[in-house]
């Protein structure tokens, strides 16, 4: 005997199997009514709740990527041998028509615009995409064989002609930590030789691994105005200590700030960088592209200082888009006057008057006094009056990076 739902049952969107079954049942009362009659309009409306919710429920899913593939194969009269140009070898053809082997996003592309296969069944995602974006433009003109010699690419793909067959999947896999690296405000310090130009993918993909190596460390959160004048004459005073770099570094984890030192890359001119990482994070990175105490200390006041200046206040979100050579200068310059006054006031430095002609023994005393490393007023006296080859002595040469290796 047929089901029937009470008479006062009304048309409504099906939710649950209950639903489902309630409607069902009207539909079978209603299925000999004439059309164009109230009987005949309630059971097409009927029919198109119970179609819609079948459809939802039992809807069929994209077709499997290999059974594609094989399709497409046949439709276009293809042997095994014709898709190693896609896939990349015989041994990569066999394994991937046979399940053994994921389709790279290389691979994806390929099939995408030489078979005419939809993203969306290689992907398994309906509607996707593959992207086709500035980034991925800049990310092919990342220095892949450096990256892959220092180790930047280890756990993500094994030999470095691996990655140059699968680029799409390495930069997926090496942004991954980070998102969009857009999206962190990077201020950078650079010098660029007259006449040089600057490489912009190898500063992304610098950027990319310093921000990685910063958010795999558990650090305490970040307080929002920290750095300050105060904080900066505490770690300029670190500098009096043989070990002081190290001493920075920890003194910086524990106030919830990340100190990344790793290489320049060539062409990127970069002595370091100053990023908000989300809203809590803080990353001062150093490349130690000059080996000297004088160095070090300034640059690493310097980025110290473009936090307290231009990322706590929030003025990096504004000027990051738009850093036109006027206000890069300025940003700079800010950060820069900080970053001496810091390390050094400037009413004891003049003061002081020390020129070309001060005695090594003078600028010992003078730094002895204030409790800082030697290196730091060498280093001034040299940069002021251009004097670079005074006083190397006490500049601690080759006594950074050891610190961090």
């Amino acid at each position: 005997m047929t089901r029937k739902p009470p008479k006062s049952i009304q048309p409504k969107v099906i939710k649950t199997t209950k639903d489902y079954e309630r409607a069902f049942a009207r539909v079978e009362d209603l299925f000999a009514a004439k059309p164009n009659t109230p009987k005949g309009d309630e059971l097409e409306l009927w029919l198109l709740l119970v179609e819609t919710y079948e459809n939802k429920i039992f809807s069929i899913g994209l077709p499997d990527p290999i059974e594609a593939i094989r399709f497409r194969m046949e439709q276009a009269d293809l042997k095994q041998k014709d898709l190693i140009p896609i896939l990349g070898s015989k041994g990569k053809v066999s394994e991937v028509l046979s399940g053994k082997r994921e389709l790279s996003l290389t691979m994806i592309r390929k099939l995408v615009n030489e078979l005419g296969i939809p993203a969306s069944v290689l992907l398994q995602e309906p509607g996707a995409k593959l992207d086709d974006g500035d980034f991925l433009k800049l990310g092919k003109k990342f220095p892949i064989a450096e990256m892959h010699k220092r180790g930047w690419l280890k756990g993500i793909v094994g030999s470095l002609q691996d990655a140059k067959d699968q680029i799409e999947d390495v930069l997926a896999k090496f942004m991954a930590p980070v998102g969009d690296p857009t999206k962190h405000p990077v201020l950078n310090r650079q010098s660029v030789r007259c006449g040089s130009k600057m490489d912009e993918g190898a500063l992304t993909a610098w950027q990319i691994r310093v921000m990685s190596e910063a958010l795999s460390e558990k650090l305490p959160i970040y307080q929002l105005g920290t750095v300050d004048e105060e904080f900066l004459s505490q770690v300029a005073k670190l500098s009096y200590f043989d070990d002081g770099p190290k001493l920075a570094l920890e003194f910086l984890r524990k106030n919830g700030i990340h100190l990344i030192v790793e290489r320049h890359l060539p062409k990127t001119f970069l002595d370091g960088a100053a990023m908000r990482l989300g809203e809590n994070g803080r990353l001062v990175a150093m490349t130690l592209r000059y080996d000297r105490l004088d160095n070090f200390w300034f640059v690493l006041l310097h980025e110290l200082a473009h936090i307290a200046l231009h990322i706590d206040t929030g003025e990096c979100d504004s000027i990051v888009d738009d850093l036109d050579g006027a206000s890069t200068e300025k940003i700079e310059r800010e950060a820069d006057l900080l970053a001496i006054e810091s390390l050094i006031p400037s009413l004891l430095w003049k003061k002081e008057k020390l020129n070309s002609n001060v005695s090594s023994e003078r600028i010992c005393a003078f730094a002895e006094k204030l409790r800082i490393h030697p290196a730091i007023p060498a280093g001034r006296v040299r940069y002021e009056l251009k004097a670079f080859k005074k006083f190397n002595n006490l500049l601690g040469t080759g006594s950074v990076r050891s610190q961090f290796e």
